[in-house]
């Protein structure tokens, strides 16, 4: 399994724009990597993540919670910037968006340990995953809203698949800060775990995944992930394709054969 640890805990995990490539060559290089079976997304100190670091350098992304006043253009001199029009779109699709994508585009099952704070980007960085586990210290925090900002790191496209649209407006129009056991009950979280306990959970819950059939696994994410935006049509004829391919696979003839031979499957993700 791949294990990836945000490791700023001075700045509460606050992402960089070199740490932002950095994860998202880590979860292209998960995927591509046959030996990964799973990966587990955590961090170190009381927050898991505030969002991306507009302090860190680097030209400044809006909308993450982490600096009220940034914006994108050119000095004028002035102290003032000059918005360029499409700069803002630009440095978003290119930043926070790209992320989102590569966790959940990622071949393996990627879980969340959310050991802290998750806030704006942060937290759709947590939401992106396809399993979510949660300390009883966590905390959620839409806190665009509080910046006088748009959500971005596709929280607008991310809440509502998870929790419908009237509560995520809900949580994007108030900010309010949402407790891991109430992220919980309105399906957020997976589980809540005591704080000592979340470490352990997460690798056994990632050993459980890496030792599956992995492909299987793959497309079957995919098939969810596309689902929530295709029609009926569409999604049963993925879901065909998805089969076609899956059978192809070694673990799939491995599946059959151990079930046949009523034994336990030994799986090779390939």
């Amino acid at each position: 399994m791949a294990w990836i640890t945000l490791n700023r805990p001075a700045a509460m995990n606050a992402i960089t724009p070199d740490q932002r490539e950095r994860l998202i060559s880590l979860f292209d290089d998960a995927s591509a990597d046959p030996a990964v079976g799973a990966v587990v997304l955590t961090a170190t100190g009381k927050g898991f993540c505030a969002g991306a670091d507009l302090r860190g350098g680097g030209r400044p992304t809006p909308g993450t919670g982490t600096s009220a006043g940034a914006s994108a253009g050119t000095d004028t001199g002035t102290g003032e910037q000059e918005r360029v029009a499409g700069d803002v779109a630009r440095l978003i699709r290119r930043g926070a968006q790209r992320l989102i994508a590569a966790v959940l585009d990622c071949e393996k099952p990627v879980v969340a340990a959310v050991n802290g704070t998750a806030a704006g980007l942060g937290a759709h960085l947590a939401f992106a995953c396809d399993l979510v586990l949660a300390a009883e210290s966590a905390r959620f925090i839409e806190v665009f809203v509080r910046r006088g900002l748009v959500p971005d790191g596709g929280g607008a496209y991310l809440l509502p698949r998870l929790v419908g649209p009237q509560r995520a407006k809900e949580l994007m129009f108030f900010g309010d800060a949402l407790s891991a056991a109430e992220a919980e009950r309105i399906g957020l979280v997976n589980r809540v775990v005591p704080d000592g306990d979340l470490a352990g959970t997460a690798r056994e819950w990632a050993e459980r995944l890496a030792g599956g059939p992995t492909r299987a696994i793959a497309l079957t994410k995919q098939l969810v992930n596309e689902s929530l935006g295709a029609d009926r049509a569409a999604a049963f004829a993925a879901e065909a394709a998805a089969q076609e391919i899956n059978m192809t696979t070694a673990d799939a003839r491995e599946g059959v054969r151990a079930f046949t031979e009523r034994r336990a499957p030994r799986y090779r993700g390939r």
